[in-house]
């Protein structure tokens, strides 16, 4: 087979500042896939993409390329469907009372979800801490699942945009995955391909997201939505704050006990704010704007769904969570207010206590993680409790104590804490 184009005249194009033709595009993407673009090619014209950045139509193109060199699913045959993705943070367990929530109304939700590599936690692992749950799904199971319970929360399969899995891996050891274009186009290449009929995307931004710039963060939302519009599929972003940690656990097992007190009804208020915002934007999306979320919420219908989702994935929604087996608190060493509580710092810490991985095949502590015991705007006393870390490893300790020492900042005697909206912006 005579190749139309030379990968080589395609980095040039855009390590110039060109823009890449439609048809340059949907090679280069096929090509790479079929193993006939080597990977130090797409590494040099990742990051030319990386520098020189692509147009609308190029990103669109891109995206379109990477949903071709797989399978395409169609969930709307069950009927109303929406999805949700994070661009992740630490302590978003938003994902586990959400689902359940939104399908209390009677609207499928496919939530194909992935793992926690670095500083951010993964859905999986979080669920994967609850006994028996399994995680692959077949695509029959998949609409099984949504069809009889009404939501679903599994691995992507790998016939989904294999193009955009082999590209992440290179993007990630090439100093590449900060890069619009190509975050925009991983994310919606899954998303599109996947055949839900709305998406609510939850970009967030500050010290525990990947875009800590507000400005990049906003962009990235902008490029997701009119990817999601150009491909006819109903999509909003909302923009929101990551500069403190969600909630009041960071850590899997830790995470799923927060969640399940959400959907009893309780739960801490950050977290209860934000699901039930993005629960109202994919039920609006999906035909119900009126549907009463709260409600869903403190008469158990949400947690009935959730214990049916989770036993149709052979979990055991009644057997006890791991807990750690060493802990130790932090306490404040002075009066004061909290002023902030640094999200990366926390993520870090988890991390080394064994919540997190540093590669994909490295396996998580499930009982491991950070749980606060105030937030910003609260004040406390010497010796009160702040945090207390939970491994199952006492040597972890050391390190995660090292990384928390400036976690925490108090405000100036006489200052007023004003608090950062949790919902900043809302981009549709």
């Amino acid at each position: 087979m005579v190749e139309p184009f030379d990968a080589v005249d395609v980095i040039r194009t855009k390590r110039d500042s060109g823009t890449l033709s439609d048809d340059q595009i949907a090679w280069v993407v096929d090509a790479y896939t079929r193993g006939v673009v080597a990977d130090e090619q797409m590494s040099a014209l990742a990051m030319a993409i990386f520098l020189n950045g692509m147009t609308r139509p190029e990103i669109e193109r891109w995206t379109r390329a990477m949903i071709e060199s797989g399978e395409r699913l169609d969930f709307t045959v069950l009927g109303a469907t929406a999805d949700k993705h994070s661009t992740g943070g630490v302590g978003d367990k938003i994902t586990l009372p959400l689902v359940p929530l939104v399908a209390a109304f009677g609207v499928r939700v496919p939530q194909l979800s992935g793992r926690g590599l670095g500083h951010t936690g993964g859905t999986l692992d979080k669920m994967e801490s609850i006994p028996g749950w399994r995680a692959n799904l077949s695509n029959q199971e998949m609409f099984t699942i949504l069809r009889e319970v009404g939501g679903v929360i599994c691995a992507a399969g790998t016939g989904l945009a294999p193009a955009d899995k082999k590209l992440y891996a290179l993007r990630d050891t090439t100093a590449t995955v900060d890069c619009i274009p190509l975050i925009a186009s991983s994310i919606m290449s899954k998303k599109i391909a996947e055949g839900t009929g709305a998406l609510v995307l939850d970009v967030k931004t500050g010290a525990g997201a990947f875009m800590t710039d507000e400005a990049k963060a906003r962009e990235l939302a902008r490029t997701m939505v009119d990817l999601g519009t150009d491909a006819g599929l109903k999509t909003v972003a909302l923009l929101t704050d990551m500069s403190t940690p969600l909630g009041l656990t960071v850590g899997n097992a830790l995470e799923v006990r927060e969640s399940v007190e959400v959907l009893a009804g309780g739960g801490p208020s950050d977290v209860v704010e934000l699901t039930v915002a993005l629960a109202r934007e994919m039920l609006a999306a999906a035909g119900q704007p009126d549907a009463d979320v709260e409600a869903a919420l403190s008469d158990g219908r949400a947690m009935d769904v959730w214990r049916r989702m989770v036993t149709a994935q052979g979990g055991d929604v009644d057997a006890p969570l791991p807990v750690a087996a060493d802990t130790e608190v932090i306490t404040a060493d002075h009066d004061g207010v909290i002023a902030g509580i640094d999200a990366m710092d926390v993520a870090v810490a988890a991390w080394r206590l064994g919540a997190g991985r540093a590669r994909k095949e490295d396996p998580v502590d499930f009982a491991a993680g950070v749980e606060l015991h105030a937030k910003p705007g609260d004040a406390v006393k010497a010796g009160q409790p702040l945090l207390t870390l939970h491994t199952s490893d006492p040597a972890r300790f050391g390190r995660a104590q090292e990384v928390l020492a400036d976690a925490i900042s108090f405000a100036e005697e006489g200052e007023t804490f004003v608090a950062r909206p949790l919902v900043i912006d809302r981009i549709a």
